[in-house]
């Protein structure tokens, strides 16, 4: 699986060869540092946790600053500041603490998803919030315009669960899936998404490949059924009539 760590820059927009307007946004990614290597029999879980971004010192405690130290870019010793885990699975694809790697894992063409934070909107109400149409504005109606109405029934004498009413809007985790990258830029760490993805410019956000899409090189065994399925020979020919003379022993 792909993933790197990145933040938001904003949206352009580009055009393809064919002369096609696309409408992308743009994403600084990496580069990220491969911290730690977790195991299930250690951590409880397969996975490697990625280091993104600069910290300063002065901003952690000194576990932190230990857990980070010894981390280096381009020759020169950094502080992560966001660290996440991706899981593995049993296989951590032979990545160690230390290794680093760019934006230039993917290609244009490659389907990701982008998990980030919508934007916060505070307390809304439930027109803004859950889209209602709101009560008339007039004939007898005074100041309902953008009331929730009735919220349940007398009989039950209580709100059912899950009930749309107003309250805190945004500020979520969203995972936007079958994004298409256009373009990769390794030299400025930057990648060029087709579309909007999650969360204000400045955002941290997660691309990753679909899920259970292993991006790595395996050894695939032919089962006989394969094998037979691909094996196309001719079918084979009757001998002829001077070849069987040749065969057939000489009667004395």
């Amino acid at each position: 699986m792909k993933c790197i760590l990145g933040t938001k820059v904003g949206m352009t927009q580009v055009f393809r060869p064919d002369g096609t307007v696309v409408p992308v946004t743009r994403v600084k990614a990496g580069p990220c540092i491969v911290t730690q290597v977790k195991t299930k029999a250690k951590d409880g879980i397969d996975a490697i946790q990625i280091g993104f971004g600069e910290q300063k010192v002065f901003r952690m405690n000194k576990a932190e600053q230990g857990h980070r130290r010894g981390l280096s870019f381009a020759g020169k010793s950094t502080l992560v500041n966001v660290l996440r885990d991706v899981r593995t699975g049993t296989d951590a694809h032979g990545l160690e603490r230390g290794n680093v790697f760019t934006a230039a894992i993917f290609a244009p063409g490659d389907t990701v998803q982008v998990v980030g934070t919508s934007k916060g909107k505070g307390f809304q109400g439930v027109v803004k919030r859950h889209g209602f149409a709101g009560g008339p504005a007039s004939h007898g109606h005074k100041d309902n315009l953008r009331m929730p109405g009735s919220i349940g029934a007398g009989g039950v004498q209580r709100v059912f669960k899950g009930m749309r009413m107003a309250g805190h809007m945004g500020d979520e985790r969203v995972t936007v899936k079958n994004l298409e990258i256009v373009e990769v830029h390794p030299e400025e760490h930057e990648l060029l998404i087709k579309g909007a993805i999650p969360g204000a410019r400045g955002g941290l956000v997660i691309i990753s490949t679909p899920e259970g899409k292993i991006e790595i090189e395996q050894t695939v065994e032919e089962s006989p059924a394969e094998s037979a399925a691909t094996d196309v020979s001719e079918p084979a020919q009757e001998p002829t009539a001077t070849e069987v003379a040749e065969t057939e022993p000489a009667q004395s």
